[in-house]
């Protein structure tokens, strides 16, 4: 069982150390290989590679938001079980992290530069669904990954036909979040009302705007 902290203080501190080795580029191990590390990469063009950049950096922000929702979830959820699971996925969602990271210095490029503001306002709303009750915190989750995997596969679509190497990343991403959705679903989340749900559609939209660029 993962040990609870002991107490606020304790709690803060361990937030803001997974705060920090979310957004400080470098600092997020995976615990898996990355899909890419056996994939052979053609060279690709200038406007290939600026474009292969900007989508993996909307979707390191992605992972980087995915971190600090399953954090704020799990520093008020009520059940323990509950917490637990959120406490893992985010662990899966490490390895995105650092797969996306990988990836993007390989294309000689960056993180988004917003990772911070993005992680706070993410934390956020993680908190605020775990308030509302831990049926309606994993009913966020499966949401969540339903419009993670949707914008994913879209990004999958948009890469340049020669990037193997995040197409790679990208598929073995969608496996990953439709899992985590699922398993939320499964463990009692409450389908969302339609307006938080556009409201989650809309908030993934400005990030996307922000992050391909900058």
């Amino acid at each position: 069982m993962i040990k609870r902290p002991a107490n606020f203080l304790e709690s803060a501190l361990i937030q803001f150390d997974q705060a920090l080795r979310t957004c400080v580029p470098g600092s997020t191990l995976s615990q898996r290989p990355s899909p890419a590390s056996s994939v052979e990469q053609p060279e690709l063009s200038e406007t290939e590679r600026q474009q292969a950049a900007g989508l993996m950096r909307i979707n390191h922000t992605g992972e980087v938001c995915a971190q600090a929702l399953y954090a704020g979830q799990a520093s008020t959820a009520k059940l323990d079980q509950v917490r637990e699971s959120m406490e893992e996925a985010a662990a899966e969602e490490r390895d995105h992290l650092a797969w996306c990271e990988t990836r993007l210095s390989e294309l000689q490029s960056r993180p988004s530069l917003l990772n911070p503001l993005w992680y706070a306002i993410s934390f956020g709303l993680g908190a605020a669904a775990g308030l509302a009750g831990d049926k309606w915190s994993l009913g966020f989750v499966a949401e969540t990954e339903k419009q993670v995997c949707e914008h994913l596969e879209t990004h999958l679509k948009k890469l340049p036909e020669g990037d193997h190497r995040s197409k790679a990343v990208v598929t073995q991403m969608i496996q990953d979040e439709r899992h985590h959705g699922e398993a939320a679903e499964q463990a009692g989340g409450a389908p969302l009302p339609l307006p938080i749900r556009q409201a989650m559609l809309g908030m993934s939209k400005i990030m996307k705007r922000t992050t391909y660029r900058v």
